[in-house]
């Protein structure tokens, strides 16, 4: 019998889930496509974004509200379970963050693996979300370990000769990278322009786009703005409800501009198809 539909997504710190392919998985979700979330952290060395919600009380307890936070983002998007590693925040690079013993970074590579393979094990995904290298971008450590943990786990978690006592061997079919949502940026940036309006996205994001090569799949999330809208509210400490990145024009013009939410395939044990997927399952029996 066919393993049920699922996709499962690693990230790194709550508000990732939120930020990256949230409108893709509560379409697929609404769907009947088993959705899990793994949260490696905490996001306890997070900056407080929000000036509104930047409250001695709310900094002495950050970690526990952003796991929170995370709760209630999870569950406007829809994911059917959420899984804590409950690896510390390591900071951004350089930090002394890094060094903590807990720090997620500052795990040994192979034991993550091993964490990641027995999650793949038993939740029998086909579909991994997962980060790319970010190195050039964003060399955030957390999100570098994801990524490489990811690759590996997926590589080795349909041998059985790896790890017996992890469970019973299952291979993902695909992997793809989450893509930040440079591309809706850019339709963003070009509509204020058209507007005749003051832009809010620095020339930082918009060279973004010229480095990135075209996306191998587009998902129509027409409808399912809102979700992630409201997942990314969620996370009052990371997000400034009056932001003009992410929350400039309103709400059914923002919506409507560029409903679609991008992935690159990294691995995939079946064939690649030509042009651009609309469809994370597709070729998937």
């Amino acid at each position: 019998m066919a393993e049920p539909r699922s996709i499962l997504s690693f990230h790194a710190h709550p508000d990732d889930e939120a930020s990256k392919g949230a409108a893709s998985v509560a379409r697929y979700g609404a769907d009947g496509v088993r959705t899990i979330l793994v949260c490696c952290t905490g996001g306890e060395e997070g900056d407080i974004a929000n000036p509104a919600v930047d409250r001695p009380e709310i900094r002495e307890r950050l970690g526990e509200v952003r796991m929170e936070e995370l709760s209630r983002s999870a569950s406007v998007i829809g994911f059917d379970e959420v899984v804590l590693l409950g690896h510390r925040d390591s900071g951004m690079d350089g930090d002394e963050a890094n060094k903590h013993p807990e720090a997620f970074a500052a795990q040994d590579l192979s034991a993550v693996v091993e964490e990641f393979v027995a999650l793949i094990r038993q939740y029998r995904p086909q579909v991994i979300l997962s980060y790319p290298d970010t190195k050039g971008d964003y060399p955030h450590p957390d999100h570098l370990r994801v990524h490489e943990a990811s690759l590996l786990a997926f590589e080795v978690a349909g041998d059985a000769a790896y790890g017996p006592e992890l469970g019973e061997p299952f291979q993902p079919s695909k992997l793809y990278y989450s893509r930040f949502p440079v591309e809706f940026v850019a339709a963003m940036h070009a509509r204020h322009v058209e507007l005749g309006l003051d832009s809010p996205y620095e020339e930082r994001w918009l060279e973004r786009l010229d480095r990135i090569q075209a996306a191998t799949t587009a998902i129509d999330v027409e409808g399912w703005m809102g979700v992630r809208d409201a997942a990314l509210l969620a996370h009052a400490t990371q997000i400034d409800p009056t932001s003009k990145f992410w929350f400039a024009l309103d709400e059914a013009e923002r919506h409507s501009i560029h409903p679609v939410e991008y992935f690159d395939l990294a691995l995939t044990i079946l064939p690649r198809v030509e042009g651009i997927e609309r469809d994370l399952f597709a070729g998937i029996a």
